[in-house]
């Protein structure tokens, strides 16, 4: 067995792989009940497989001659290439395995299947760059550029090719400007952004401090930031906890297609982002028009496995249930279109509507008030007639007196 683990800040890098010694279709399919019965997957099934939706998937080359993917895989540009070279790049031992578990479709004797077997995948190639040797990513190889980020254009050129999810089991520790825009871009317009929040759980650093590393693009407001758990659903050790975790899914000895048609054990929250973009793609497919913040709500509001405060940073909300996310996501739609029931056993009957007073001054109050002034006035006025009257009244009087002689 042979591990590939890749993170590393500020290059674009994987999310970890783990590639065991091949074995037989039939067989990996039962390796991987585990996987299907602990997201519920059979349940969703019965509504939809996911046909009608593109995945698109930034990561490495996919091998689309597998049986499991063929006829299921379109190709876009290296996105590593300011070129957009369109010329088809190496099948990639991640890519593979990634849209394996999005979109696989078994090979007739057995084999793998994906979260959504009917699904497209737009493959949008992003080569990782690795040490010699070690196969490690040198901490300071970034293909970003302060003014443009391979990622960035993926996103857009996903969005503008049709894509509804887009699936990304790869990041880098710091923000992009380029990247926020082009995940704002995609939310806008419908399409639901899956990312992994990275392997560094075990690092030195989340040892001494309690927490991991944020990773992009799992960070950026809007992503649906993935962590890994095992077949027992507890978190998995090298699992990145931080607030950008959303929800999880498995991510620990996962079989994959690999390419040439082996199969392996992924390992790594690459796994657990490609299995919920599966799911997004299975609720896109019944519901094309629901928007991403509410794909979010449907898959937190019924995962299972909760943690006991209903939320950390290790699993995020728990476990995807995809079945019970796909009844859900139906649920919220019909809410926003019907709105609140017009009356309610529990809180009473509404009051019927009465029409709203106009903004400005009260008529009746200005009446009250102008009526006080003009009262106030007349007394003042005859006050000051009276005071006015007094002398006068006062000379009448002695001119009376000095008549009569007294």
């Amino acid at each position: 067995m042979r591990r590939r683990r890749f993170w590393a800040a500020g290059a674009l890098v994987a999310a970890s792989l783990t590639v065991s010694v091949p074995v037989g279709a039939a067989d990996v399919r039962d390796e991987q009940r585990w996987v299907l019965e602990t997201m519920n997957v059979e349940q969703a099934w019965k509504v939809t497989r996911g046909a009608g939706v593109t995945v698109a998937l930034v990561d490495s080359g996919v091998d689309g001659d597998v049986a499991e993917l063929r006829g299921k895989v379109v190709y876009g540009p290296d996105m590593g290439s300011v070129k957009l070279d369109r010329d088809r790049p190496a099948a990639g031992w991640h890519g593979t395995a990634m849209a394996s578990l999005i979109a696989g479709a078994g090979n007739g004797k057995g084999g793998l299947l994906g979260i959504a077997p009917e699904v497209r995948i737009l493959s949008l190639p992003l080569v990782l760059q690795k040490k010699e040797g070690d196969g490690s990513i040198s901490p300071d190889v970034d293909v970003r550029t302060p003014n443009d980020s391979p990622l960035a254009r993926a996103i857009r050129y996903a969005v503008n090719h049709g894509a509804k999810v887009v699936s990304m089991s790869l990041g880098a520790y710091g923000p992009h400007k380029a990247e926020r825009e082009a995940v704002s871009y995609a939310l806008s317009r419908g399409v639901v952004l899956v990312a992994a929040v990275g392997n560094d759980g075990d690092s030195e650093y989340a040892s001494n401090n309690a927490t991991s590393f944020w990773n992009f693009p799992a960070g950026y407001s809007g992503v649906i930031g993935v962590g890994a758990v095992d077949s027992a659903r507890k978190p998995a050790l090298f699992s990145s906890d931080n607030l950008s975790v959303l929800v999880s899914a498995p991510g620990v000895n996962v079989p994959v297609v690999v390419p040439g048609g082996g199969y392996g054990s992924s390992e790594g929250t690459s796994s657990a982002t490609a299995l919920v973009a599966g799911v997004v793609a299975l609720i896109k497919a019944k519901y094309p028009d629901i928007p991403p913040y509410m794909v979010s709500r449907a898959l937190t509001s019924t995962a299972k496995s909760v943690p006991t405060a209903g939320y950390d940073d290790h699993v995020g909300f728990g476990v995807v249930d995809a079945g019970a996310a796909l009844a859900r996501a139906g649920e919220l739609l019909r809410s926003a279109v019907e709105g609140p029931a017009a009356e309610s056993g529990h809180f009473g009957k509404d009051f019927p509507p009465r029409e709203l007073t106009p903004p400005g001054p009260d008529p009746f109050r200005l009446w009250l008030y102008g009526a006080g002034v003009f009262g106030g006035l007349l007394a003042f006025g005859g006050a000051v007639a009276m005071l006015a009257r007094r002398p006068e009244r006062a000379g009448r009087e002695r001119d009376a007196e000095e008549r009569a002689g007294v």
